[in-house]
């Protein structure tokens, strides 16, 4: 069931969507939370890599950013496996959102010709993602709500059949 949700997540990126309205991040809290520590720094990578091979790569130093906030988000999940509250996951999503702002947007800043390299370009830099910001913030609750649910919801449904197939049982 974990490979589903993390599989459907990461078709979402390929399909038109609104920029940084993704699964990704969501997808990199919910391995954290459910698979083992290799795992879960593996499969947002792999998620990643398979939709750039389609979508297409953004310069390198960007292109490391992105994948290391997914990382880092990653490591997050682990820390909320063993506190799985509503508050920390709302308090560590919109820290993922963060740190994947402030890590991409500086490699943009730092990395590409769009920005000079003094403290105005990146103050331009940061103003100019505020959009996207919104976005990624927006997307990394929603997906986190939608994925953990489900997960909880399949969960309650799968042990329900089960109490009623062994309720059946006994009256066999």
């Amino acid at each position: 069931m974990v490979y589903f949700f993390i599989f459907a997540g990461a078709a979402l990126r390929l399909l038109p969507h609104e920029p940084n309205f993704t699964p990704i991040a969501a997808i990199a809290l919910f391995s954290g939370v459910n698979l083992s520590r290799k795992q879960a720094l593996i499969i947002p990578i792999l998620t990643m890599l398979a939709a750039d091979i389609f979508i297409g790569f953004a310069s390198f130093w960007v292109t490391i950013s992105v994948y290391g906030s997914f990382l880092i988000i990653s490591l997050l999940g682990l820390w909320l496996k063993n506190h799985q509250k509503i508050q920390n996951m709302v308090m560590v999503s919109l820290t993922g959102s963060f740190i994947f702002f402030f890590l991409t947007n500086f490699a943009v800043w730092a990395a590409t010709p769009w920005y000079e390299k003094n403290l105005q370009g990146i103050i331009n830099c940061y103003y100019m993602a505020l959009p996207f910001f919104r976005n990624t913030v927006l997307g990394d609750l929603f997906y986190v709500a939608v994925i953990f649910g489900l997960f909880e919801l399949s969960k309650l449904l799968v042990s329900k059949r089960s109490v009623i197939w062994k309720k059946i049982s006994l009256l066999n």
